[in-house]
């Protein structure tokens, strides 16, 4: 069966690989659905990965698909079940995994695609622990955006931020996968929206979504657009994920007692942060990494009830993932890139 394995370092090739064994005792066989890149690939792909992995690695980290067989033990999944598949190997047993914090595991083995073999190929085996069930009317496409895409934006704003109706939020990056999801999350618990842009052709697809409010930072520095906006008070929360760019500018964006989460340093891993104004000002920074099992099937949900959507920019065949990475790093993208496996 084909593969896209990372042979090294920005090198992915399709190649022939052997086909799973029957599913184990807790596993099931999927089909791959849709794979949806993000960011983590582009850092896999250049060689950014943070642990030990072994080459050739089969790429991608978010992705759909269809049971094909089950293992002994599993329950609750059938024979032709669309499933969304969590991104990370964790153990299931220890304290933060049985109380459903899953991106909290304390022994976990990696992330698939960046650390692990990923889900660009044709079927694989997984622990059926680590399959989310689609409901009615989800489908594939769908279901491959919640493990990071929606996944992701629900622990940031529900669980980490903690945004309510009512309240302004800043949301970077507008035109990304997880920003466009972003906006359309924070619009629907009736969020005021701000959101940034890189150039002028994004801003009325944000608009479309629901921003109120876009701003390219390009030519307008944000931090001063917000303030005058939210009249010098400054806003509730800052979705963050740009990084070393925006950093300072998000601090200076937020009101006394502002939240700022982030998921994400693409442009940067390192920048300086004004102490004085984090305690004066009573700000609240907020890491978030992945997201809880809990937060892919209210994704799915709410996808299924039509409440938010996926937002595509492309969809690539099989063997073309370089050409998206490289549009996906140079932030060309509205929305995300998508490629179908299975025919």
């Amino acid at each position: 069966m084909r593969a896209l394995q990372l042979i090294e370092d920005q090198t992915v090739t399709t190649m022939d690989v052997p086909e799973p064994p029957a599913p184990g005792e807790g596993e099931v066989q999927l089909d791959i659905e849709v794979v949806a890149l993000n960011h983590i690939d582009v850092w896999g792909w250049r060689g950014m990965a943070f642990a030990k992995r072994k080459l050739p690695l089969t790429v991608g980290a978010e992705a759909s698909g269809t049971v094909r067989a089950i293992g002994s033990g599993v329950s609750g999944l059938k024979t032709g079940d669309l499933v969304s598949i969590y991104g990370a190997q964790v153990c299931g047993l220890c304290k933060p995994c049985r109380q459903g914090k899953d991106n909290l595991c304390e022994h976990v083995a990696g992330v698939h695609g960046f650390h692990l073999d990923g889900f660009a190929t044709e079927r694989v085996n997984m622990p059926a622990r680590l399959l989310v069930p689609a409901p009615p009317g989800c489908d594939a496409v769908s279901a491959a955006l919640a493990p990071v895409t929606f996944g992701t934006v629900e622990h940031m704003l529900f669980d980490n931020a903690k945004l309510e109706s009512g309240e302004t939020i800043l949301i970077h990056a507008g035109g990304s996968g997880i920003g466009s999801a972003a906006i359309q999350l924070a619009k629907r618990i009736g969020a005021k929206v701000i959101t940034t842009v890189g150039s002028d052709d994004k801003i009325q697809a944000c608009k479309d979504l629901g921003a109120d409010h876009v701003i390219n930072y390009k030519t307008d520095r944000f931090e001063g657009v917000t303030r005058k906006i939210t009249k010098k008070k400054g806003v509730d929360v800052v979705f963050e994920h740009v990084g070393k760019d925006t950093w300072e500018g998000s601090m200076f964006s937020m009101k006394r007692g502002g939240r700022l989460v982030t998921c994400g340093s693409t442009s940067g891993v390192s920048q300086s942060t004004n102490l004085m104004m984090l305690f004066q000002q009573q700000l609240k920074l907020l890491g978030s990494f992945g997201c809880r099992m809990e937060n892919m099937a209210n994704a799915m949900e709410k996808m299924a009830r039509g409440e938010v959507k996926p937002v595509i920019d492309t969809e690539i065949e099989f063997g073309d993932v370089e050409t998206a990475l490289e549009r996906m790093a140079s932030r060309q993208v509205v929305g995300k890139i998508i490629m179908r496996v299975k025919n």
